[in-house]
């Protein structure tokens, strides 16, 4: 049986691919190599041992249907997608081609060759749109939801908004849709924030990575300075990515009772933060003052998300285990690697 992982040389594909290698399966990435980090991601991809490579584009369908033609595809992770908001708005045709299209030309090629194989699908919480429902209190480093429960499950009501919003919550719908139309066997993920120290992480993308390297840059220039959107308030939970990878496995292990459903996926209430908590953990552990401008709030960015990840601890019988402060020391000692090399 072999693995195909598209998007498989970003950060997500190439951490599964790795684990998936080192394990000894058999692995197919596809790829268009437009990422920054893509080609370094595939040469270590390599070094771990024999792969296949396909480089192709998700928006074609040719090219999709090429990946599971003649090969003994159990399942596909589909991780390939336009991730940035900023991007949707800029070029919004691409980020539905991708998305969206990509998607479909995915769903059919499993439909026509590998019938069977499992779909797991890299969806968003930007699906739920601002949450503008929650009633949240200002705190001093963060909102809080006021109420019973600090998370939210998979019953959340959709609302698409942005481009990046409508684009991600179509394909996810469509993932859904195909396990009661077409008896595939898929799952989708709504994920809040994955990092890690292998990403390669840009403005608008990777957050916690981002500002990592903000707060290095710092040590090495007191003067520098960088931009929060908004108040810096706003929460997510975060993922380390090796939970993230195990997650992934975890599904397709328990494909039995995942097909067809949804989980919302994250780090869970205990490893959430808010940027400004970000910051002073930063600070604090660097003994650096970080210099931040604030710019205005981003569309419809959610004040406050945190998912309930009771639904995957039931049903693929997964929990985190990775703490935030290990993972973020993680990253801040792959930086330095880095930045010596």
């Amino acid at each position: 049986m072999s693995y195909l992982i598209t998007g498989g040389c970003g950060f997500v594909g190439n951490s599964l691919a790795a684990e998936l290698l080192r394990q000894g399966e058999h692995v197919i990435v596809f790829d268009n190599l437009s990422r920054v980090g893509s080609s370094e991601n595939l040469a270590f991809l390599r070094s771990l041992g024999p792969m296949d490579f396909i480089h192709g584009d998700i928006r074609i369908q040719t090219d999709v249907s090429e990946a599971p033609r003649n090969r003994n595809i159990g399942c596909i992770f589909h991780l390939a997608g336009q991730v940035a908001m900023t991007t949707s708005v800029r070029d919004s045709r691409r980020d539905f081609e991708t998305n969206v299209v990509g998607t479909i030309n995915v769903l059919e090629a499993s439909r026509t060759f590998c019938p069977q194989a499992t779909i797991v699908y890299a969806s968003s919480n930007k699906v739920f749109g601002t949450l503008d429902q929650l009633q949240l209190r200002e705190d001093i480093s963060r909102y809080t939801p006021l109420g019973t429960s600090l998370c939210l499950s998979e019953d959340t009501p959709l609302s698409f908004r942005t481009p990046y919003g409508c684009s991600k919550g179509a394909a996810d719908q469509y993932v859904l849709e195909y396990a009661k139309s077409f008896s595939l066997r898929t799952v989708v993920f709504r994920h809040s924030t994955i990092f890690g120290g292998n990403q390669f992480a840009t403005f608008d993308q990777g957050w916690v990575s981002w500002f990592c390297m903000q707060a290095l840059r710092t040590v090495q220039d007191p003067n520098h300075r960088f931009t929060v959107n908004g108040n810096g308030k706003q929460v997510r939970d975060v993922l380390h990515i090796g939970d993230a990878v195990q997650c992934y496995l975890a599904a397709h292990k328990h494909i039995g009772t995942a097909s067809g459903q949804v989980f919302n996926i994250g780090g869970g209430i205990d490893n959430s933060m808010s940027v400004l908590e970000l910051l002073q953990m930063l600070g604090e552990r660097l003994g650096v003052k970080l210099n931040v401008d604030k710019l205005d709030w981003r569309a419809d960015d959610q004040r406050y998300f945190v998912a309930d990840i009771t639904k995957a601890a039931k049903l693929l019988e997964w929990i985190p285990k990775i703490d935030k402060s290990e993972g973020i020391e993680e990253v801040l000692s792959v930086l330095q690697t880095r930045a010596k090399v």
